[in-house]
């Protein structure tokens, strides 16, 4: 069976000046790790980095993008101004918006990127250079209701003793809502209420106890460990991932995940396409429940 998952070292990491249309920025690298050409046609994920006053010129994806801020300053530039993002801010950059980076500080500014669908090399990475007026960028305040893609996350919002209005950076709501379940706790960021339409983005946390078991999805998920370890499994095969490491399940890779400290382990994950109103988990453990009934109650052949 051809292999439907890739896991990504943090200590391989292979920062590169992209070619093709993003030859005109300055100080900018990117490290590719999922896409066209890992066999993802659906995900396009990445980390990029700007050097100090590096700067990505103004351009427009015939693909959705959200991105994650990992460290640094930095500003993005949008049709309706200038922004200022740092470390844990998010944002959605809708399909065919301009836009454009720039460091804001002193030091390295790198984000996590994810593109839905992924690029495609034979229509030059589906990205359009074109003009976009400069503005004086001003800082995002992701708590004025009028703030249309922008958030913020942290470890803090993941801990549910911290849910209270006076403790999140958003106003508390069922879009920001912490989903505990099993150990395990899950913050939407970039969907469909913030105007997403083709992907996701969310904040995942396990306890020391928290387990997923075997399933599989209609879609892609790719995953940024930030903080601890977990040991899981991609249709069979198991990896111990740890803080920088980046991995990738494709449709139908039958995939588990368990805690592998003592303290939590956190992550950023992405989804393409956007998972459907129903049917988005099939549990492997669900079905073998089935077969057992039906065999305790003479239905099966077997």
């Amino acid at each position: 069976m051809e292999s439907r998952h890739l896991v990504a070292r943090a200590a391989d990491a292979d920062y590169r000046e992209p070619g093709g249309w993003a030859a005109a920025a300055s100080g900018y690298l990117r490290w590719s790790v999922v896409g066209e050409q890992t066999g993802a046609p659906s995900t396009g994920f990445g980390v990029c980095l700007l050097e100090p006053d590096g700067c990505i010129p103004a351009h427009v994806h015939s693909f959705e993008e959200t991105f994650y801020v990992l460290e640094g300053s930095g500003v993005i530039s949008l049709p309706d101004g200038a922004f200022e993002v740092g470390t844990g801010d998010y944002g959605l950059i809708p399909v065919g918006t301009p836009h454009a980076w720039r460091n804001f500080g002193g030091k390295k500014f790198r984000f996590a990127e994810m593109q839905g669908p992924a690029p495609r090399s034979r229509f030059g990475g589906d990205t359009y250079l074109v003009e976009l007026p400069a503005a004086q960028p001003v800082p995002i305040d992701v708590r004025d209701p009028r703030n249309r893609v922008f958030g913020n996350i942290t470890a803090a919002h993941m801990d549910p003793r911290k849910q209270g209005q006076a403790l999140l950076a958003l106003s508390a709501s069922m879009r920001t809502a912490l989903l505990v379940y099993s150990g395990i706790g899950v913050k939407m960021m970039v969907d469909s209420d913030l105007g997403a339409e083709l992907t996701t983005m969310f904040m995942v946390q396990y306890d020391p106890d928290g387990k997923a078991g075997q399933h599989d999805h209609p879609f892609d998920e790719t995953y940024l460990i930030l903080e601890g370890a977990t040991d899981a499994e991609f249709d069979g095969t198991r990896y111990r991932l740890e803080a920088g490491d980046i991995a990738w399940a494709g449709v139908g890779c039958v995939h588990g995940f368990t805690n592998a400290g003592d303290g939590p382990v956190r992550w950023l994950e992405t989804q393409s396409p956007q998972p459907p109103g129903r049917h988005s988990y099939r549990f492997a453990r669900d079905w073998q429940y089935l077969e057992q009934a039906l065999a305790r109650n003479g239905e099966t052949d077997g």
